[in-house]
């Protein structure tokens, strides 16, 4: 198609198929010259080019006039307008163009852009924009028209039919109803994050906003109705069509195959080449999915269609009369035979339909004609159908015939449209509505205070699509799962993890889990069908980001650390378990999972650090390492590493009748004395584990299950099962160094009262404001006394009608027997309550139920208990840890 009609024509046909950079010329051909007007077949579109102009020329010199909306600077020489507000015979202009001119061929609107085809012209350039379809009407109808052929820049192939789940990134699916499109995002939501959704019925703000979503590659795909096909620039791979029939709005039909390629055509852009086919699984399982004929796949690869016979033309300019006047023009047939006349569109139904009523007999005058025509020529913004949509005109006339519309009545009606409640077809709903009182504003003769109400009704439809670009992204985009979709293919290191302060786990800020130590968990809030994915993505991530961790806890962190249940935590964490050896001087750990999956020089690192924190942390168990040495040492005797053995068992702390004591030589407890050992009239013990530090040591090591008293303090009341270091004293019980204090006062005190034969005497006194001052109560000192073989005598009171000083209380002692009472609570025998010696419980019994300790009755030699020196083969193995 090259031909030339007449070189010196100011007229240019510019023909060619999708993506030949027909608009982009006409940009540049009108902002080379002084003025220039451009009508487009959307307002979006409209819109897009205006944004371009402005950036080429200023805001000031452009205009952008559509029938909702209006911006037009005093000074504006350069008009971006849709075909039915641009000047039907181009204003003048230097320059004028009209984009997608075969649209005149549409059974709805054609009438008005073969209205524009044949009138609007440029002072010094004309430029019609279309398919190649219009070349043989273009020669007809303006033989002095330079025709133009422009190639597709890329190629377009057709690609066969794809499932839903398995449709390429960056491809668009095309439905033709509002359900299809509703269920096909929704499946692609689950699938791959979402989609974007364009349909006809959403307002250009809603539209370019879900566009813009796509376009940023917030989401891979776009759903959409034929709409794409018209005035959308997208970065398009692929386009699929889940169907290929439509209701046109008389009949369910084919789609053309210069419809198909319309919106195929929207793949591939540039120098990018693109593809199309069919999407299976729309309809069901077990549907086959639409298939194109070959003669369809070869008209859309090779850009072939049979070309247009005619076009749609209606009278521009009709007489104003009066009604039957104006209705027959506008019903007039058209003299050329590539014309036809439209069929009735709905501004001419409305009109035919208020003719009949009784008003209607009383518009009368050109001016009052042409009035009503402009009124019934409002769109029906709002697809209600003729009947709702003339009595909504026929509202208007009531007033409009009077002059104008109130601004109070606008306003009213503008305030009832401004809510943003409700669901996406309620939103979609106020927003036609709102278009319609846009228009209606717009008006320059309609409405009172016209920019003002103009401006409110921009701002509600403003609102309302954004809240229904909200709405559409809350249900057809699940964010995070689309970002994911994206980013698992990469490598790890290259995943956009990032870690958050509080420990939250994002990819470009969406969250999907958070780190507790060095532990991932997914997101609470996470769909049970995302968690795998999200536990894929955290996991993938976690080696750079764990030795980011690792690093930094070992260069400042370690102060977080804490022991617990025998293990070393972090921030709620388990980071390792404790294996504590016999001597108690190499620990070893065992790192948790979470920890281990660290690359390898991170994770030695690691261990190294905690190891190194560990043995600075158990410093205060040196005199239980220091009983284990000595223990293992054969010069120091069997007897004594026999008794070592079981203080070790005991955790620092045995009872002096389970310390096997009657086996162990005198001459040994000097040794044992350098060692630390107390040799305590009722206990045997180290002094210096009986502090807090090593007591909470062990305790956190898992190796003393006992319960544990913080400070240790010398008297605490009396519990079930005592702490570690205490032994009970009626209703408290009390620390056993302090215990053996008291008691060691008691015999001192009983020691200064011999007689000159040296002999201890029966009774004596003794002093309590030691074991009170330590806090025993006085009752439960007489019990902690009975414990070692004191007995309290009461003293007498005095005689009725005495005065003075009451006497004091006698004590007198004697060695406690074999069977005997000894802790000063009635009824317990053998090893005190809560004071096992290992700190497991309960201790042995015999089949008699009573203790198996070290008992004898009187005057009979010692017999084998179970203790220290029975067991004296186990003990030297291994010992046992607590």
């Amino acid at each position: 198609m090259n031909g030339k009609t007449n070189r010196d024509s100011q007229l240019k046909a510019v023909l060619g198929p999708t993506n030949t950079g027909k608009t982009h010329l006409a940009i540049e051909r009108m902002c080379g010259h002084s003025s220039g007007m451009i009508g487009f077949p959307l307002r979006l579109l409209a819109r897009e080019v205006y944004d371009r102009v402005c950036a080429i020329k200023g805001e000031k010199a452009v205009a952008l006039i559509t029938g909702e909306e209006r911006i037009e600077p005093e000074n504006a020489r350069y008009f971006c307008c849709t075909v039915e507000a641009m000047d039907r015979l181009g204003g003048g202009h230097a320059f004028v163009a009209l984009d997608e001119a075969q649209l005149s061929a549409d059974p709805e609107r054609g009438h008005i852009f073969t209205d524009r085809l044949l009138n609007a012209r440029g002072r010094e350039e004309t430029m019609l924009l279309g398919s190649a379809t219009l070349e043989p009407l273009v020669r007809n109808l303006m033989p002095e028209a330079e025709l133009v052929e422009r190639p597709r820049f890329s190629t377009l192939r057709h690609a066969g039919s794809t499932k839903l789940s398995r449709l390429p990134p960056r491809s668009a699916v095309v439905a033709f109803s509002s359900e299809q499109v509703y269920a096909v995002a929704e499946a692609l939501r689950r699938f791959r994050g979402g989609a974007a959704v364009v349909m006809g019925a959403l307002s250009p703000e809603t539209r370019n906003k879900q566009v813009e979503l796509f376009q940023n590659g917030e989401v891979d795909y776009i759903v959409a109705t034929d709409a794409i096909g018209m005035g959308l620039n997208l970065d398009l791979n692929h386009v699929a069509f889940g169907a290929l029939s439509k209701f046109d709005g008389r009949r369910k039909r084919r789609l053309t195959p210069a419809e198909m390629a319309q919106i195929a055509g929207r793949a591939g852009r540039h120098q990018r080449d693109g593809t199309f086919g069919t999407v299976s699984g729309m309809r069901g399982g077990s549907a086959q999915p639409p298939e194109f004929t070959e003669e369809e796949i070869y008209a859309i690869e090779e850009h072939r269609f049979a070309p247009l016979t005619h076009l749609f033309w209606r009278e521009a300019e009709p007489r104003f009369d009066s009604l039957p006047v104006l209705i027959a023009d506008l019903e007039r047939s058209p003299d050329q035979p590539e014309l036809r006349a439209a069929p009735e569109a709905i501004d001419l139904a409305v009109l035919k339909r208020l003719a009949e009523e009784p008003f209607a007999q009383d518009i009368r005058g050109a001016g009052k004609v042409r009035r009503f025509w402009e009124v019934c020529s409002l769109p029906d913004f709002r697809s209600i159908g003729v009947e709702s949509h003339a009595r909504f005109v026929a509202r208007l006339w009531q007033d409009l015939q009077k002059g104008y519309i109130g601004a109070d009545f606008v306003a009213a009606r503008i305030a009832e449209l401004d809510r943003v409640q409700g669901d996406i077809d309620t939103l979609q709903g106020r927003i036609a509505a709102i278009r319609s009182w846009a228009y209606i504003c717009q008006r320059p003769d309609w409405v009172l205070a016209r920019d003002e109400m103009a401006a409110r009704a921009r701002g509600v439809e403003a609102k309302l699509s954004d809240a229904l670009h909200a709405r559409l992204t809350e249900r057809f985009v699940n964010r995070r799962t689309a970002i994911l979709m994206k980013s698992l293919g990469q490598d790890g290191s290259a995943l956009p993890v990032t870690l958050e302060d509080d420990g939250a786990l994002t990819v470009e800020g969406e969250s999907i889990g958070r780190l507790e130590g060095f532990r991932f968990v997914v997101d609470p809030q996470a769909a049970h069908s995302d968690r795998k994915m999200l536990l894929a993505a955290g996991e993938k991530a976690l080696p750079g980001i764990l030795s980011k961790r690792a690093e930094w806890l070992l260069s400042g962190g370690l102060d977080e650390l804490e022991l617990a249940n025998g293990a070393i935590n972090w921030r709620g964490s388990r980071l390792a378990t404790i294996e504590m050896p016999d001597d108690f001087a190499k620990p070893r750990l065992v790192l948790a999972r979470e920890v281990s999956i660290l690359p390898e020089a991170p994770r030695k690192a690691l261990e190294a650090g905690l190891l190194a924190w560990l043995e600075a942390k158990i410093e205060p168990l040196a005199p239980l390492r220091q009983l284990a040495e000595a223990a293992r040492d054969p010069s120091a005797g069997s007897e004594a590493r026999a008794l070592l053995h079981t203080l070790i068992d005991g955790h620092g702390v045995v009872s002096r009748e389970n310390a096997g004591l009657q086996h162990l030589p005198k001459e040994l407890r000097p040794y044992l004395r350098k060692l630390g050992v107390v040799f305590g009239a009722l206990d045997i013990f180290a002094h210096a584990l009986l502090k807090p530090a090593p007591r909470q040591l062990l305790h956190a090591l898992g190796i003393d299950q006992r319960p544990l008293q913080d400070a240790m303090l010398p008297v605490i009341a009396e519990q079930k099962r005592l702490p570690a270091g205490y032994r009970p004293a009626g209703s408290q019980a009390i620390r056993v160094d302090l215990a053996e204090k008291i008691l060691r006062a008691a015999f001192e005190a009983r020691a200064k009262k011999q007689g000159p034969d040296k002999k201890p005497p029966q009774r004596f006194h003794l002093d309590i404001a030691l074991p009170i001052s330590i806090g025993l109560e006085e009752a439960n000192i007489a019990r902690l006394l009975g414990a070692a073989g004191f007995r309290q005598f009461k003293a007498k009171p005095l005689a009725e009608g005495a005065f003075g000083p009451e006497a004091p209380d006698s004590w007198g002692w004697r060695p406690r027997q074999a069977g005997e009472r000894r802790d000063g609570r009635k009824g317990h025998k053998g090893t005190q309550k809560g004071q096992n010696d290992r700190g497991r419980g309960a201790k042995r019994h015999d089949k008699r139920g009573k203790p198996g300790g070290p008992q004898r009755a009187a005057g009979k030699p010692p017999r084998k208990t179970g203790g220290a020196f029975d067991g004296l083969a186990d003990l030297l193995g291994p010992g046992r840890i607590g």
